[in-house]
């Protein structure tokens, strides 16, 4: 049966989420925890920090200038920082990334935003669990070359060395290692940053978790509402406070089933009548071989989602309007005229209910996490020869 939400409903929702999630934070103080202060929005959990790479103000600092340093690609063109844009919520803005040497990725930039609670990263990879080890995916591969020193680990050091500031920086972050400098604590450092990047102060966060009623216009929470319905089902895949798959964080491991990597195919494509993905990327498949995981990726996070135009895994939805018209369809559907994916029936929506939907979704942009100082490249580069 359908439901119907209403402000008091939502109100009494969040309360119990937040009681929730201020028990997990209360966990993570009373064990050992590492020599960082979290600086969180209200109502978020602390995330969970792998215990052979603890957070600290001196990798993080160092993690943001590599994060910015276009030394890391071999033709010093591209930076982290090139594909994951602050202003686009760490997006790119493109339908599919561009690497250092021209070369165009087969899947679209995701958002950085809130990737500290990820239970796996990258589109469609369940294998990919840690920060750490998604970092070296753009840094050393070579299908695609996105930053192109896959091989050239040498060189990368060499340059790293060179520079007189990251001798300082390195040795502050990693004080325990004779050599700090090179592209594990490298790694190390970027995912101290990106777990940084934490976006919490939309007007839906104001309203949610802060109790500030009149943070959301009445169209918004109109499309909320619809958002959460039955009718809809948005919220199926894009759940919780993230709006994505499955989050971890400080807490989590005391449910019965720890969190793990979820994909859906979203009847993107149906080349063959029977939901074929085009060869170049099948998804989920591309990693299992299975027939059933064929168009299965990774929800992303609908946080700041108004900033992160084109959609879907290679960005062939230009516009969030288009996005509630393939959905609205039930996805792209083979001759016989099926949806080709379980998790959509389709549905109708009237032009009001279509705005409103849509404001609801802007109601998600975070303005601090997009223009916040502590996120943008130093002011004071080192040298770049």
């Amino acid at each position: 049966m359908s439901f119907r939400l209403n402000r008091k409903r939502i109100m009494r929702a969040a309360a119990v989420v937040a009681v929730i999630l201020a028990a997990a934070a209360l966990f993570a103080s009373a064990g050992d925890a590492p020599p960082w202060r979290w600086d969180l929005p209200a109502g978020f959990p602390v995330p969970r920090v792998p215990p052979d790479n603890p957070m600290s103000e001196a990798k993080v600092a160092l993690g943001r200038r590599l994060f910015h340093d276009r030394r890391l690609s071999l033709n010093r063109t591209q930076a982290c920082a090139d594909c994951h844009r602050q202003a686009r919520a760490f997006t790119d803005g493109r339908a599919r990334a561009l690497g250092s040497t021209g070369e165009t990725h087969r899947r679209s930039a995701m958002s950085l935003a809130n990737v500290a609670y990820g239970v796996s990263f990258t589109w469609a990879d369940p294998n990919v669990r840690r920060l750490e080890d998604q970092v070296l995916i753009p840094l050393l591969g070579t299908h695609p070359v996105e930053l192109g020193m896959g091989g050239q680990e040498s060189e990368l050091t060499a340059r790293l060395e060179a520079e007189p500031l990251y001798a300082e920086l390195f040795a502050a972050a990693f004080p325990g290692d004779a050599q700090p400098i090179g592209v594990t604590n490298l790694a190390r450092a970027i995912a101290c940053f990106e777990r940084t990047l934490i976006s919490g102060d939309s007007p839906y966060d104001r309203v949610v978790f802060q109790g500030r009623m009149d943070a959301m216009t009445e169209s918004a929470w109109r499309g909320m509402r619809l958002f959460f319905s039955d009718r809809l089902s948005c919220s199926r895949c894009h759940a919780g406070f993230n709006f994505s798959g499955p989050v971890d964080y400080v807490g989590t491991e005391e449910f019965d089933r720890p969190p793990g990597p979820l994909f859906h195919n979203t009847g993107l494509y149906d080349l063959d009548g029977r939901g074929a993905y085009p060869a170049i990327d099948t998804g989920l498949r591309d990693v299992t071989g299975r027939r059933r995981d064929m168009g299965k990726f990774k929800a992303p996070t609908l946080r700041n989602v108004a900033l992160t135009a084109p959609y879907m895994h290679d960005g062939s939805v230009a516009t969030l309007e288009e996005a509630l018209d393939h959905y609205a369809r039930g996805g792209r559907a083979g001759g016989d005229g099926r949806a080709r994916s379980p998790l959509l029936s389709g549905f109708t929506l009237t032009g009001d209910e279509r705005r409103d939907l849509i404001e609801f979704l802007g109601s998600l942009t975070d303005a601090t996490f997009v223009s916040d100082p502590r996120f943008s490249a130093p002011q004071v580069s080192p040298r770049v020869e």
